[in-house]
């Protein structure tokens, strides 16, 4: 459980940081807000500006956390005990997904330890993977894919942006 918690904390502590201040410089400054310079950066070939921020900066109805592995984790698992027993492909269909977020939650849980300690290379890698994950499961378990699963998906496309983005300077 503690491990879930650090995984949902990542995210939300580096999303709080560069949050603040978001679209708007300081009066009279022409210096940037974090979030504006992260999401800069990407340039707008595949992730651009306004995607980026929508990301990385929910607004208080739309909280970060459900863009989280873990929380998509659950969401499956919900959607896998409300499945019709006479249902049999999409239940097993759910439970291949449910089986890859769960071995991706860990592999994150990894990642993020790995980039708070500089080594991005690997943490790339992993979320250039996870980008996938909604994908495989939308194959397996089609329209009972929760929605989460796709929040998910942009999250890690996002992240894998910054990432492959920062690991080449």
């Amino acid at each position: 459980m503690a491990a879930a918690s650090t995984l949902m904390l990542s995210p939300l502590l580096f999303a709080a940081v560069i949050c603040v201040g978001s679209g708007a410089a300081a009066s009279g400054s022409t210096k940037m807000a974090p979030l504006d310079e992260v999401c800069e950066l990407l340039g707008g070939y595949y992730v651009t500006p306004e995607l980026c921020k929508s990301v990385l900066c929910h607004d208080a109805s739309s909280p970060l956390a459900a863009a989280n592995a873990t929380v998509a984790r659950t969401s499956v698992q919900q959607a896998v005990a409300a499945v019709a027993s006479n249902n049999a492909t999409e239940k097993a269909g759910l439970r291949s997904c449910l089986q890859l977020y769960n071995g991706f939650v860990a592999a994150l849980e990894w990642a993020a330890g790995s980039v708070a300690a500089g080594r991005l290379p690997g943490a790339r890698e992993v979320m250039q993977a996870a980008q996938h994950v909604h994908e495989a499961c939308d194959g397996m378990a089609g329209e009972a894919t929760p929605k989460e699963s796709v929040e998910f998906f942009c999250m890690a496309y996002v992240v894998y942006a910054v990432l492959a983005s920062v690991s080449n300077y």
